[in-house]
Order: C-alpha cells, then structure tokens, then sequence
C-alpha cells in the first residue's frame, strides 16, 4: 500500500497568526491550489482562517471538500497562575465538529511574534510546563485526539535542550518540524532516527543552512530569514529529508507528513503563480521519497 498521509498547511501560501504577516490569502484560493496538487488534507491555520465556531468551520471544508488533520495552536504553558486546559477545551470542539485528529501545541512565551528574547524558565516553571501538557495530552487522548508538542522558534521549547526536557519530562508526543529543528539548533535527522516513536506528526520543510545560522546568530530576524527564503521546496535546502522520511517510515510512523514551507507574500499572486509552485515540487518529491522506501 503506497503511504499517501500528505497534507498542506495554509502557512506554506503565507497564511499566519503573527501580525503584519504579509498578505493572507483566502481559504478557497488556498486549499483550491492544495487539491489542484493533489492534496485532500490540510491543517486549519491561524485563527480567524476559517471560522471560529465549530460547525461552520467543518461546513466550510466540507464544501471545499478538504480533510482537516488538526492546527497549529500556541498555548501558555509555564505560567502557575494560567491553565491552558480551558482555552484547549474550546479549540477542541472544532476537531469533534470536523473530525480532525492532531492538535499541534507550541509552549507560546507570552510575547508577540517569533523575534523578541524569550523567557528562560525556573525548574518550577518547567515542572509546569510537563503538567500542562500531560493534562492537555490527557483530555486530548480521551476524545480521539492526539496532542504533540511543536518545538519553534521564539517559543520556550525552542533549542536541543529544551526539546531534551520536554522527551524527559513529559509523556507528550512531538510534532517533528524539520526547519524550526534545524533553526532552533537541533538536528532532525538525529532525532528521527534515535527518537522515531515519540514523533507521531511531522511538518517538512528543506532549510537554507546559512540563513539559518544567521538567525541563530542573532545576525538576521526570524521574519527577515523567512522573507528572504530561509525555508526551502522538499530537496532543495540542506536538510536530508530523505533520510527523515525513512527513518519514520520503516520504524512504523502512522502520522501525517505535513508539507509547511513558512513563506511571507506581499499581494494576492497572479492565477498559477506564487507559492503553488513550491508546493508542488515538495509534493513531487515527497511522493518520490515515499515510493522509494
């Protein structure tokens, strides 16, 4: 059976919960380009991409006939006074509403956007951070749901160790994201292949090293990077995806390959132009890398 769990991510047409995240494209411009490249699945993007309440928000992929294999939701996780469980509850009805299955968390740091300094936390902060997210995991389990834990730039679990303490310290599963690894410091290839059963989702996206190690640097913005085409179409960058795709693959990964090129674009491209193209080079080369295992 050939191994077809691709799916897109509206981030990969530019489409951003950051402010000022350049222009942002409409849901069925967006998923129209994902189906024309073959892809059924999709995850449902920043809030305000498509409606909020439940049930519209499934009436409307519905109708554009696209699959929602879950989002991206950045929740504060290290603050005693929070509980991100509620904030999590209400996320969580739209997944029952459309029968999404993954819930792709970031320990947001509290500040706005991917550039400012984050926090370094307490021991009592982490041993908060590993309750929150055994507690979301938890709820997230009982409904059908599964709960992985996004490492991201700008975030708290951002870097080598702190993923360390997140695989230590809490019993969630990860979303391995090939380029906020390779940002962050981590290397994925590593990873998949020492920790293949704690990654149970995956966003791919190539890498341009050298703006990369800019960005950690301190030398180039996050954003700028972005703009700049920090992130790369499938086999084009310096990551060896090929690799992470197998080592996933023959340890029994059961998750969605999510293609997610992060892209910045300044207004609505011409029919057939902007980040489509892209896009279908990493769906080519995916569907490549797949038939070759």
């Amino acid at each position: 059976m050939i191994y077809d769990k691709i799916a897109g991510a509206p981030i990969s047409w530019g489409v951003c919960e950051v402010p000022n995240w350049g222009h942002q494209m409409s849901p069925e411009r967006v998923f129209g380009e994902m189906a024309s490249i073959g892809l059924k699945g999709t995850e449902f993007g920043p809030l305000g991409f498509l409606p909020v309440e439940p049930s519209e928000r499934a009436a409307v992929l519905s109708k554009l006939d696209m699959h929602a294999t879950g989002g991206f939701f950045p929740v504060l996780l290290h603050k005693a006074d929070h509980d991100p469980l509620d904030s999590v509850k209400v996320e969580l009805e739209s997944y029952l509403a459309s029968g999404a299955t993954t819930l792709v968390l970031a320990a947001d740091s509290g500040l706005v956007g991917y550039d400012e300094k984050r926090p370094e936390l307490s021991e009592a902060e982490w041993a908060t951070v590993f309750k929150n997210l055994d507690a979301i995991n938890a709820y997230a389990e009982s409904l059908g749901v599964q709960a992985v834990l996004h490492p991201h730039v700008g975030t708290i679990v951002e870097t080598p160790e702190d993923i360390m303490q997140i695989a230590t310290g809490s019993k969630i599963n990860f979303c391995l994201d090939t380029g906020h690894f390779v940002v962050g410091g981590a290397d994925p290839v590593d990873f998949s292949a020492k920790h293949p059963g704690r990654v149970a989702h995956s966003h791919l996206k190539d890498v341009d090293v050298a703006w990369a190690k800019k960005v950690q640097n301190g030398d180039v913005a996050f954003y700028d990077a972005v703009v700049q085409g920090m992130f790369r179409p499938l086999g084009q960058g310096d990551v060896d995806i090929r690799a992470i795709v197998r080592n996933l693959l023959t340890n029994g990964y059961q998750g969605w390959f999510v293609l997610e090129q992060d892209c910045v674009i300044q207004s609505e491209p011409a029919e057939g132009e902007g980040p489509l193209a892209d896009a279908k080079a990493s769906v080519e080369f995916l569907r490549e890398v797949i038939a070759s295992i």
